[in-house]
């Protein structure tokens, strides 16, 4: 008897949507150095409230030249608006985390959002469960990741434990609003519309948290500081955030979160290539053992 075909819970990623998933790790893995380039013109969370009030603004263009309704009822609202909110919670607490902890500790705390939407898949999507392959696979991955960054190392200072912490909690909004977005009517409107909601509450939220915190633009950004907002702004969040959500409507949450471990690991190769930092020896075995667990964990049941 043949096996049913796989639904969009379920699906594991074919080949075409396999590569796709690639590109938009590597630009991630980039969007953290245009972060960088850009952090010292132009604070952390000035430049995701910029991003996104500007994304907003294109993605709303592009909708209206191809017809895209998108202020037709359609029972999205509230998970919006949620979903929203969970996306601007995660990027504050990223940004204020890294006051407190240092860069490689961010970095493996918050890929935990993997394990956060499996875990989490296992209530609101039951179908989409991880076999004992499959969870093998994902602790392979992070076992990669934790050779490419290193062990953390006991906090000696109590304020990095409150910067792990913060970027634990944006693990867990990663996660939830890549669940919320899989488990509800959002999984049935367009791509666009589920950017939009994020911007539009995320925006005036981390703008306003901005304000509060005291971050300011103290002289006229560079050339460099704009191109590199611009490369955010156009690329990662209006095109290849519309795309992942995309994806997630068509494809299993927890397979796609899987390939994520994938982002941290081309962020060392781009801040080899574009700010000359060094490469450890032991890189290359860690990209073996994500690629090794991605293979597992994409495998039909």
């Amino acid at each position: 008897m043949s096996s049913p075909a796989y639904t969009s819970t379920t699906r594991p990623l074919d080949a075409l949507a396999a590569s796709i998933v690639v590109v938009l790790c590597l630009s991630w893995g980039f969007n953290q150095v245009a972060t960088k380039l850009a952090i010292n013109d132009i604070p952390p969370l000035t430049q995701a409230a910029i991003r996104s009030a500007i994304a907003a603004v294109l993605i709303s263009a592009w909708c209206r030249l191809r017809g895209i309704a998108l202020l037709r009822r359609d029972g999205t609202l509230w998970f919006g608006l949620a979903a929203g909110l969970l996306f601007a919670a995660e990027f504050i607490l990223i940004f204020q985390g890294l006051l407190y902890t240092t860069a490689s500790r961010a970095t493996l705390f918050i890929y935990l959002a993997p394990f956060f939407v499996v875990l989490g898949a296992r209530i609101v999507l039951p179908a989409d469960r991880f076999g004992a392959a499959q969870w093998l696979g994902l602790a392979l991955s992070f076992i990669g990741m934790l050779i490419a960054f290193g062990i953390p190392t006991p906090a000696m200072d109590p304020r990095q434990i409150i910067g792990d912490v913060m970027m634990v909690g944006a693990a867990l909004f990663w996660a939830a609003t890549t669940l919320i977005i899989k488990a509800s009517p959002l999984t049935r409107i367009s791509a666009e519309k589920v950017m939009l909601y994020q911007l539009v509450v995320s925006a005036p939220v981390m703008a306003a948290t901005a304000l509060v915190i005291g971050e300011h633009i103290t002289h006229m950004p560079s050339a460099l500081a704009f191109g590199s907002l611009a490369y955010q702004t156009v690329w990662v969040v209006s095109v290849t955030f519309v795309v992942w959500f995309a994806l997630i409507a068509r494809y299993s949450a927890s397979r796609l979160s899987a390939f994520t471990f994938l982002t941290p690991l081309f962020g060392v190769a781009a801040g080899h290539l574009v700010l000359s930092e060094p490469l450890t020896s032991a890189f290359a075995a860690a990209v073996a053992l994500v690629a090794a667990g991605l293979v597992l964990v994409n495998r039909a049941r």
